[in-house]
């Protein structure tokens, strides 16, 4: 195989900080190039060895030391180094669009106005996110806001929470969560994206976010958001929620459950604002994120739980998710061992309108309106025992309220109607349309996929394993109706190239040198997925709590290559994963990081007093995280 330098145009391109890919003539770039450079053909992502404390400054920042090799047509070839290229860091003040700064990843109450941390006297200022998760790149055809001199291009970044406040006390889960649009201009000879404006999403219509995790880009261009371990509404009194509710309406009682658990999309618009709305028909539960099939109807989702479930949502009309039909999976095991297998079947457990079930909550429905729920058994033959969060409960539905119950208590009737309410921190999914597979992240195999109580039972590992699953059309639910969709899950099985390895054989058994409970070189507790059809190619992003740094990988589906191309400072997730085939000729790939420097024990004990100091050198005392994109380089 050749292997000639890059063009004179390649390199020009590339020095000026071309984004991965070089891909311009390639992934439908201008004429011009298309006519003189051979058409690219396939490509593959070369792997990065994982940071020591050998170099402790690669182990404390966002490290890319990887390479991408694109093989063209003309049975040549060119390899390309990989590196990392930040928008920001949060806290950063960035440019509004009006000649102002704004905070990036800065937090707003339902006024739209800055929540201040007042945790340490003489140190107030606007709470801002350690912890950017899901984002979409995309482009409008009528695009035009001020500063940009180039394409105007667009990311939705969405900020899950932030771990602590500035006295170091815990603040998970208790700010509501932002999201917002950055404008961003590429320049059309290089590919390369510069902030111009970040306007902040103004959510009080939907009356805040709670928790917002992954997220995916929609078939017609909208960001599809999430709302993930949703507060339970059966509690008589749950403190989180009214720490949240104090921090967004200034008042703990104000914030009702259920409002929160549901899908948020939100529409970018050609100025560079977006607006907001939220999704009440696609079931209650963990939303990790939603996946919509190529049909622009089927939308698959993670549901990051103990004793979640495998769901699925058909909506009435191609692009419009404010009606459907939902349905809970079931299980049937052809093998326990390792991760598992099974064949799937479906269950539906009802249809509504977004805007009837939204009115429910108006209406201002309550728990006990809906079923009874005891947390020890009463008893009562006429209670049903069921497992949800890691427990058991026994239920009883109060009559006429099926339909409430499966959009707003989807967990609890779920598990009522038989559906396999099993898995454990089932996360990230997406699609392979070529093939019509469909993979989802079970970023840990533990508790309630271990003891039947939700009807799964496997061996593991712990670390957790990609599934792969087939999508057919042509099928039936439980009762023998037709489901209107040629993408639905039929089996679900671990690719075995994407299981993870615990050292010593277990859970948190044995550790290496460095601290790893599970084995460096294969994925672990995968979080993030998303899948390139041009590359062939799908993503994983690690959430992991056995590996020392977490990892971004690639996994080419043909040759069954694993490789790691990205390592995460030291504590932190890999989030804001996106992998977007082409926008004016360029290929990108999306990543971000959440929380640097979360240590835990004994995990980072032989890391931390070495790395410590550099990551909060690096991240604002580690209150700080990285939201950007790999960009390729010429030259291994």
């Amino acid at each position: 195989m050749n292997h000639p330098t890059p063009s004179r145009r390649s390199v020009l391109q590339l020095l000026a900080g071309a984004p991965l890919l070089p891909l311009a003539s390639t992934l439908g770039g201008c004429a011009a190039t298309a006519a003189t450079s051979p058409a690219f053909q396939s490509g593959e992502f070369g792997s990065m060895p994982a940071p020591t404390l050998a170099r402790p400054e690669a182990m404390a920042a966002t490290t890319v030391e990887s390479h991408f090799t694109a093989h063209y047509a003309n049975s040549t070839s060119a390899t390309f180094k990989l590196a990392y290229q930040p928008f920001f860091v949060t806290g950063d003040r960035v440019p509004d669009g009006r000649g102002g700064t704004v905070v990036a990843g800065g937090y707003h109450d339902i006024r739209n106005q800055p929540i201040i941390d007042r945790s340490v006297p003489g140190k107030e200022g606007q709470f801002f996110s350690d912890a950017p998760d899901g984002m979409s790149l995309l482009e409008l055809a009528n695009a035009n806001v001020a500063g940009v001199k180039g394409n105007p291009v667009f990311a939705v970044v969405q900020f899950e929470y932030t771990t602590r406040d500035n006295a170091g006390t815990s603040a998970y889960g208790l700010l509501p969560s932002q999201i917002a649009v950055l404008t961003l201009d590429q320049d059309p000879a290089t590919g390369r994206l510069t902030l111009v404006k970040y306007h902040n999403v103004d959510t009080s219509a939907v009356h805040g976010l709670w928790i917002t995790c992954g997220a995916s880009l929609s078939p017609w261009n909208t960001h599809l958001s999430s709302e993930e371990y949703e507060p339970d509404a059966a509690v008589a009194v749950n403190a989180g929620l009214k720490r949240f509710s104090r921090n967004l309406y200034g008042d703990p009682e104000a914030a009702n459950p259920y409002r929160y658990g549901h899908v948020p999309e939100v529409t970018v618009h050609p100025d560079g604002s977006g607006t907001i709305v939220k999704h009440y028909c696609l079931g209650r539960i963990s939303h990790e994120l939603v996946q919509v099939m190529p049909d622009e109807r089927t939308v698959l989702m993670g549901d990051d739980a103990t004793n979640g479930g495998a769901f699925m949502f058909v909506a009435d009309r191609a692009a419009d998710l404010s009606s459907g039909t939902l349905y809970v999976g079931r299980w049937h095991q052809t093998s326990g061992t390792g991760p598992g297998a099974a064949t799937l079947s479906w269950i539906r457990l009802g249809h509504a309108t977004s805007a009837e079930i939204k009115a429910l909550v108006d209406g201002g429905i309550r728990h006990a309106d809906i079923m009874e729920v005891r947390t020890a058994d009463p008893g009562d033959a006429s209670f049903t025992k069921i497992p949800y969060g890691g427990k058991a409960n026994w239920v009883r539905l109060k009559p006429g309220m099926e339909k409430a119950a499966a959009f707003l208590e989807t967990h609890r009737y779920a598990a009522l109607a038989g559906g396999s309410m099993g898995f454990t921190k089932w996360e990230g999914t997406t699609v392979n349309a070529r093939d019509k597979i469909a993979y989802v992240a079970m970023s840990r195999i533990e508790s309630s996929m271990l003891d039947g109580s939700g009807g799964v039972k496997v061996e593991g590992p712990y670390s957790g394993a990609v599934y792969m699953q087939h999508l057919q059309g042509g099928q039936k639910d439980h009762e023998g109706h037709a489901i209107r969709s040629e993408w639905v899950p039929v089996d679900m099985a671990a690719v075995p190239e994407l299981v993870s390895e615990d050292l010593g054989g277990g859970r948190l058994k044995q550790q290496d040198a460095l601290g790893n409970f599970a084995h460096p070189d294969r994925i672990a507790t995968p979080d993030n997925l998303k899948f390139s059809e041009k590359l062939r190619t799908l993503f994983i992003g690690e959430d992991s709590n056995t590996h020392v740094n977490n990892f971004l990988w690639a996994y080419n589906v043909d040759t069954k290559r694993l490789s790691r191309i990205l390592s995460c400072p030291a504590g932190a997730e890999s989030t804001g994963l996106h992998a977007v085939d082409e926008i004016n000729g360029w290929t990108y790939i999306m990543s971000n990081f959440q929380h640097a420097g979360d240590w835990e024990e004994p995990l980072h004990n032989v890391v931390k007093a070495k790395l410590d100091p550099i990551v909060r050198a690096n991240f604002k005392d580690r209150y700080g995280a990285q939201v950007g994109y790999l960009t390729g380089l010429p030259g291994r």
